[in-house]
């Protein structure tokens, strides 16, 4: 079978890294790569520069990733989709989620694959988790917590740090849990004197009952990508940016300290980090995007996924800008 003949629209931060990774992947031929900002890290190679997203389109591509910033992403996509070309756009799918309800539409009316490049979803410890969640081994799951949290990138502009970010904490809970979110509170900040907020708090529930936290902000010395899975037998704890996967067990010894067991729910057990194998994320995900053009299963975020992210965000932000209020999540139009 010959390869699929791959377009990339955008060389910046996200898109330098698809370049590279597009040339590698097997059954994909990178042909083409459109910017019109140019090419600042020096990615092209011997692939010829285009301007702009028609003339990727005509270099008869049959398959498109889209890395530009937000507020193109519609247009690219929609471009993309009337030309016949499966695409995978860089999260989050569009300014706003009626626009990402919209091209989700037009994909699925196509019978196009449109997926959206939630990358956590191929992290090595998320996908550790998502498996032995579902053989159970937590039991029954109480609360998912995650932590995001690092210093301000310059590059992002058009977005805060809730859709840039965020959509990445409410993506994975819901995929991890396999449940769609209900309901949502936040609190945000805005610390850096830009017209988007910095710092946000979220609160929610799942519609399988769990209980969802999220603390992001661009406003940490550090860099911390954490996610934290409390159920009836202990805790996992999925460490995104090494790929470490760690589980608390809830003993079964009784304690005989009495003023450490007076205040304790549940005792402490063993403890266990696993060892498996660590893909490269992206690689991973760019690996399915290929396999779900050629009819194959994978866990890439669809676009109707990815617009349920953004509607939990937006549903954050409107209950950030009232004080805090509990905002109900209004899904998308079957």
């Amino acid at each position: 079978m010959a390869a699929l003949r791959a377009g990339l629209l955008g060389v910046g931060s996200m898109g330098r890294h698809h370049a590279r990774i597009l040339r590698d992947v097997e059954g994909v031929e990178l042909v083409a790569i459109a910017d019109p900002g140019g090419d600042p890290f020096r990615v092209a190679g011997g692939i010829p520069l285009l301007p702009d997203v028609a003339e990727l389109i005509d270099a008869r591509i049959d398959i498109a990733v889209v890395a530009i910033p937000t507020r193109f992403h519609a247009e690219a996509a929609l471009a993309l989709a009337e030309a016949g070309v499966h695409t995978l756009v860089e999260k989050p799918i569009a300014d706003d989620s009626a626009t990402g309800y919209q091209l989700s539409e037009t994909f699925r009316a196509r019978g196009l694959v449109g997926a959206v490049g939630h990358v956590e979803r191929f992290n090595p410890a998320l996908q550790q988790l998502r498996v032995r969640l579902a053989a159970g081994d937590a039991g029954a799951v109480y609360q998912i917590a995650t932590r995001r949290q690092s210093t301000f990138p310059g590059r992002i502009g058009d977005v805060g740090v809730a859709k840039d970010l965020g959509t990445h904490d409410v993506d994975l809970t819901a995929w991890v849990a396999q449940s769609v979110y209900t309901s949502i509170s936040a609190q945000t900040a805005f610390k850096s004197g830009r017209a988007f907020e910095d710092m946000v708090s979220m609160t929610g529930r799942l519609e399988s009952g769990v209980i969802t936290n999220h603390l992001i902000n661009w406003l940490s010395p550090m860099k911390e990508r954490v996610t934290v899975v409390t159920g009836e037998r202990g805790t996992f704890i999925a460490d995104t940016a090494t790929g470490d996967l760690t589980f608390y067990a809830n003993g079964t010894e009784l304690l005989e300290w009495e003023s450490v067991s007076a205040f304790r729910g549940v005792s402490e057990g063993d403890t266990t980090r696993f060892a498996f194998a660590k893909r490269e994320p992206l690689r991973a995900e760019l690996e399915a995007f290929r396999d779900a053009v050629l009819g194959e299963k994978s866990e890439l975020s669809t676009m109707e996924e990815a617009v349920h992210a953004l509607e939990v965000v937006e549903s954050a932000l409107h209950s950030a800008a009232q004080g805090g209020s509990l905002v109900t999540i209004e899904r998308a139009r079957r």
